[in-house]
């Protein structure tokens, strides 16, 4: 689309800056992990400050990443007008650096050049330098990434920019060593060319940072305008299947991630379509990452992706995201298949989050760092050493026989397991994976599968505790609204699943305090971060829509109306804030004071699905609700905004694709009078909550609590009753409703049919 004018962008940049040019973002789609020596970013600061050293502007920020550079010697400013007034003062150009706390390659940057005193010299006397935690605002992330995706074909964080003082990229890449190798300049020498350049050819900078920023201006005429039909949803599947890995799982051939919006729609399609294939697709993927090294088998969870094919060696990076995702994933596999394994996948990723990514006040911290002290030697960082072993330490653990077990099972080789170390950090060491089933190794040993499970499961007792005595990896403490939501969803539908009381109460209490600290009940809008004790950041559209989205999770849930109305007042408030009324769906960040060159609207789903594509589902079911034909025809024209990307690669956007999957799917509702304790209606909730059904909503309408409140969003409400005193069901779709029953097996039918 824009690629003649990047071509003449580089064209001109090149001559400027000669040798500089380079792939400058071939290592920055690694992310990787810090090197704090403490958990938290307050014990940090409060290390340095005893030690006497000298802060800059960034003390006083809340973000854990921005606390983390407080110390170095570049004279940092925060994101916002008094940095870009300051340049425009001085003439000079912004150096823009994004990261976040839990980032590798962001620390490795830090203590390479902005820890040295020549290089933060230089950054100081010809630029001002800008840092950002792109966690907290992703709004500037999304805008200057795509920009260095432009110039140089990939991205990543470190994420280093150059920017006029009005605000737009001239030149971009990510990490840069501080000497020219990789194939990249030395920092140091970049700086110098930039700057050489800003004074000698300003103007052509100026002109191609126009020209640069107007080629990545969402398209606001798309040409493709063809209406969308059940045939993307089929050129969608299979794009997955061609990418499909049928030994392993996952989708690639060298690294794995884990794509949770993927699989979503790898499992509504096989709903509609009863495409077998879609199913075992994300059912063997879910299976072999549970056996894989990206699942913490000790202490629970998933590392955020692996360096090989076959799930066995992570970046041992942790995501809030990740785990609420997948969670989501193994709940609807259970759904679909009722095999234990996933449901004990499940309680896997809940446990952990409950026990080492939960506040006090029952919200959720945003991640735990890959790399941590060495236990042999804590001066010395790794990246996993908290969670990999050796033969000998495994064997001094647990003795011999119980070793010989553990072992066999877990993969653990004398000389180290690894599969896949290119940079030699794990040498001699194991990360373990089941590399035997339970009956392989009950086999194997010649015991009885459950004697075999005991033993499993005592030295897996001995060897958490061992690890709870090495020093853990840094944990970034900020609560994010967006990522929340998203875990807050995982909980609520893991009650729905399971019947599990203690997580629907996890949930309600995350959300309550979302709703006490994070929104502003008289405007009814929505900050995005919580720290040390302060809100902050106004929301973006994907804060909004993942709340939103934990809302209508939690009401079908809980049956509680205030959820359920809660969910309507911020809708209406997203509508305000963030629609593109001219193109359809919504810009990412509001249109005041966002201090941006552009709004813009993301066309590609990776590890987190788009606030659009949430936003749209929410949209839908709300109008199921609440019966309002304005925002299902918000919900479509935000799907039909997409189609220009869903008909050119719809893969791109798997979220979207379930979107559009519901629109095109006629509204279903389960409806069920009756009274809320009573066990008759417990017994048809339960009936309904075990079966996967995408695309229907459920509601308990119990005539003595909330059947006038309901009847005030869906008047037709009004005039369902019980039948004989009994819960009774109505089964609906597109708001015909077949005749009521009140037997659960007359219930089971029409929900299988």
């Amino acid at each position: 689309m824009f690629a003649p004018m990047i071509i003449r962008i580089l064209t001109i940049l090149a001559v400027l800056l000669q040798p500089m040019i380079t792939s400058a973002g071939e290592r920055g789609n690694e992310i990787m992990s810090s090197t704090q020596k403490d958990n938290t970013a307050a014990a940090y600061v409060a290390r340095q400050l005893a030690l006497g050293k000298k802060s800059n502007r960034l003390i006083n920020e809340t973000s854990p990443y921005l606390l983390q550079h407080a110390f170095n010697p570049v004279n940092w400013f925060p994101w916002g007008d008094e940095a870009f007034e300051q340049a425009l003062k001085e003439g000079k150009p912004v150096f823009l650096s994004i990261g976040y706390s839990t980032c590798h390659w962001c620390h490795v940057m830090e203590r390479e050049s902005f820890e040295n005193p020549d290089v933060a010299a230089i950054l100081n006397k010809y630029f001002i330098s800008i840092k950002v935690d792109r966690e907290e605002r992703p709004d500037i992330d999304r805008i200057y990434m795509e920009a260095a995706q432009a110039l140089t074909g990939s991205g990543g964080w470190p994420l280093s920019v150059f920017v006029t003082p009005d605000r737009l990229p001239f030149y971009a890449g990510t990490y840069f060593p501080p000497e020219a190798k990789y194939g990249m300049p030395g920092f140091a020498d970049l700086l110098i060319a930039i700057n050489k350049a800003w004074h000698d050819d300003r103007q052509k900078l100026l002109d191609q940072a126009d020209k640069l920023v107007a080629a990545i201006k969402p398209e606001r005429d798309p040409q493709n305008k063809e209406p969308l039909t059940e045939s993307i949803l089929l050129k969608g599947f299979q794009d997955f299947a061609g990418h499909y890995d049928t030994e392993d799982g996952g989708f690639g051939t060298d690294a794995k991630f884990p794509r949770p919006v993927g699989l979503n729609f790898l499992l509504r399609f096989h709903k509609r379509s009863g495409d077998k294939k879609a199913l075992e697709m994300v059912l063997t993927t879910l299976k072999k990452m549970a056996a894989g090294g990206i699942h913490d088998h000790m202490g629970g969870g998933f590392h955020r992706y692996t360096v090989d094919d076959q799930w066995r060696v992570p970046h041992f990076e942790k995501m809030l995201y990740d785990q609420a995702q997948l969670a989501v994933s193994y709940l609807e596999a259970y759904q679909i298949t009722g095999e234990s394994l996933f449901k004990e996948s499940v309680e896997d990723i809940f446990g952990y989050v409950l026990r080492d990514m939960t506040d006090p006040n029952g919200v959720f911290f945003s991640a735990e760092d890959a790399d941590s002290p060495r236990p042999e030697n804590p001066a010395e960082h790794g990246e996993g050493a908290f969670y990999v072993w050796t033969a000998k330490e495994v064997d001094q653990i647990l003795g011999k026989d119980e070793a010989d077990v553990f072992s066999f099972h877990y993969g653990v080789k004398k000389d180290g397991n690894v599969l896949k170390d290119p940079h030699q950090e794990f040498v001699g060491r194991n990360i373990l994976y089941e590399a035997q089933s339970l009956a392989e190794t009950a086999a194997h040993f010649g015991k009885p599968p459950e004697e075999i499970k005991q033993k499993l499961h005592e030295a897996r007792r001995k060897i958490i505790k061992r690890r709870n005595v090495r020093p853990r990896p840094h944990l970034d403490d900020k609560v994010i609204t967006a990522e929340n939501g998203l875990m807050i969803s995982a909980f609520a539908k893991g009650y729905q699943v399971t019947g599990e009381e203690k997580y629907l109460e996890v949930a309600r209490t995350a959300a309550a305090f979302i709703l006490k600290e994070l929104y502003d009940p008289k405007q009814k809008t929505m900050f995005r971060r919580f720290r040390a004790g302060k809100s902050g950041i106004n929301g973006m559209l994907d804060d909004y829509a993942f709340f939103i989205q934990a809302l209508l999770d939690l009401y079908e849930a809980s049956q509680d109306f205030y959820w359920l109305k809660t969910a309507a007042d911020l809708t209406v408030t997203q509508i305000a804030l963030f629609s593109d009324k001219e193109m359809g769906g919504f810009f990412e960040s509001a249109g005041k004071d966002t201090g941006l060159p552009i709004r813009v609207k993301s066309d590609f789903e990776g590890a987190e699905p788009l606030g659009n594509s949430i936003a749209a589902i929410n949209l839908l079911r709300l109008a199921q609700f609440a019966d309002k034909e304005a925002w299902r025809e918000i919900a479509k024209n935000t799907v039909t905004a997409a189609a220009a990307r869903l008909l050119e690669n719809p893969s791109a956007m798997p979220q979207m694709l379930v979107a559009l999957d519901y629109s095109l799917s006629k509204p279903k509702q389960v409806i069920i009078l009756g009274h809320l304790d009573a066990q008759d209606t417990k017994k048809m909730l339960q009936e309904v909550r075990k079966r996967f059904l995408p695309g229907s909503i459920l509601m308990v309408v119990d005539p003595e609590k909330n059947q006038k409140q309901l009847a005030e969003f869906q008047p037709a409400l009004e005039w369902y009753a019980m039948r004989d005193n009994k819960a009774t069901a109505y089964v609906c779709e597109n708001f015909i409703c077949n005749k009521p029953v009140t037997e659960i097996k007359d219930l089971v039918k029409m929900l299988d049919k």
